[in-house]
């Protein structure tokens, strides 16, 4: 009898923490997007043409994560407005933002600039500026109007709530958002309540939402490497394997040196940080594209102790104002055509063109495509340089792209974490929780 009661209260009892806390290795996402990278590079060497055929899958994903990325957007900047319990809280929490945006924007580009001019990216290359090639150029990319002031500010407003939404313009969907979170917090106290309560369970359903998406992203992830190695075969690499050397460890200096120096001083491990984010990095990797990663980088920087009102606020701001990978990738490549076709550039030329660079850069999160359309519009409005070596760095921009798009979206996760702990918006016992949860040790004294 006494056996019989134990079996009992042993099948009634709760199941222990330990046997389920971790899932078998292949069933996280991060090996299976590696698994996906690896199945497509494989793919892309010995079958090129059947590889070419697998775009449609990264394609669908993007589009899958693309239509999630404006209402989620929306409702986490309305939230985190709502959140703060007055405009004064949000003004406060924003202008610290934009501060630390332009300082470090201005940082990536004067230190991506200083190291173009060291390593003579483009020397040697002794190309030729060609009439025929320049009007070709300039037909195929002198399309999108170089981004004056008056333009900028114009594209911050919609001229209709849903036009936005459905061209998926990251600014005027916050601008959208900053002004519907004011309305939310003049309402009166049910009112506002029975809101701020619709719009939080819209966004739980979305997160839900996305969780069912990311299941496809390791099919995404092989489609879109796939396709890249089988279209370029590596050529490109080859031939501009320089640039992209250099690129790629300016990158990697501006994440591990310059964010781990700023991550430091507010008292966090810039090695740890970037561990916590792998599963991201690889998916921003395979997908090249900033907006893969945001569903995902809101849900973990609130479980990281971040608040809902710094999390809604900085991080979808930073996507629009923040983005260091672009600044250095805009330095790099301006500096290589000056350098491949002779063109000498003194110190104030570059600091004009750093300041043009500076207000264009914020024009990627304007335009589809990004960060190369915006950069061939400067090249147009600085006419200092040969627009034909455009088609010449497009023929990497795959390449460029996963490296851009991982260093914007962790520096814009590196300025969440800074603002929120500035402005006293960061939870630091739920950073612990959280890194004692994912890597199984409490942190020391460095978080």
């Amino acid at each position: 009898m006494a056996v019989h009661t134990q079996s009992v209260d042993e099948a009634n009892a709760p199941p222990q923490p330990h046997a389920s806390r971790r899932p078998p290795f292949y069933a996280r996402l991060g090996v299976q997007i590696v698994a996906g990278i690896v199945a497509g590079v494989a793919l892309g060497f010995i079958a090129p043409k059947l590889a070419l055929e697998m775009k449609v899958l990264g394609d669908i994903f993007l589009r899958l994560i693309r239509m999630v990325v404006a209402p989620l957007v929306f409702l986490n900047v309305v939230l985190g407005i709502a959140a703060a319990g007055d405009l004064k809280n949000v003004g406060r929490i924003g202008l610290r933002a934009l501060i630390y945006f332009e300082v470090l924007s201005t940082v990536a580009l004067a230190l991506s600039l200083v190291v173009a001019n060291l390593s003579g990216v483009g020397a040697g290359m002794h190309l030729r500026s060609d009439a025929a090639a320049a009007a070709a150029a300039h037909a195929q990319y002198g399309k999108v109007a170089p981004m004056s002031v008056g333009h900028f500010l114009l594209t911050l407003f919609p001229d209709n709530f849903v036009g936005a939404f459905a061209n998926g313009s990251m600014l005027q969907v916050l601008v959208i958002a900053i002004g519907f979170g004011a309305a939310v917090l003049m309402l009166r106290g049910e009112q506002r309540a029975s809101v701020e309560r619709a719009l939080t369970r819209a966004s739980e359903c979305f997160f839900k939402f996305v969780d069912v998406i990311m299941k496809f992203a390791p099919f995404g992830a092989f489609g879109s490497i796939a396709f890249a190695i089988g279209s370029s075969g590596m050529n490109a690499v080859i031939s501009l394997g320089y640039l992209l050397v250099v690129m790629y460890l300016s990158l990697a200096f501006f994440l591990v040196v310059v964010l781990g120096i700023v991550l430091r001083l507010s008292g966090f491990s810039v090695f740890r940080f970037l561990r916590y984010f792998r599963d991201e990095i690889f998916l921003l990797f395979a997908t090249a594209s900033s907006e893969s990663a945001l569903p995902r980088l809101f849900e973990k920087l609130e479980r990281l102790g971040c608040s809902r009102q710094a999390t809604g606020l900085v991080l979808p701001t930073g996507y629009a104002f923040n983005l260091d990978g672009t600044a250095v990738y805009m330095s790099l490549c301006v500096m290589f055509l000056a350098n491949a076709y002779g063109v000498p550039l003194s110190l104030h030329q570059q600091l004009g063109l750093l300041v043009l660079m500076l207000v264009t850069s914020k024009g990627a999160a304007t335009v589809s495509g990004g960060t190369f359309i915006v950069f061939a519009a400067t090249v147009t409005a600085s006419g200092m340089l040969p627009v034909e070596g455009l088609p010449i760095l497009f023929g990497i921009n795959r390449f460029t792209s996963q490296a851009v798009s991982i260093c914007n979206s962790i520096g814009n996760s590196v300025a969440t974490l800074v603002i929120a702990k500035s402005t006293g918006e960061f939870n630091e016992e739920a950073a612990r929780d959280e890194y004692r949860r994912v890597f199984g040790t409490a942190p020391g004294k460095v978080i």
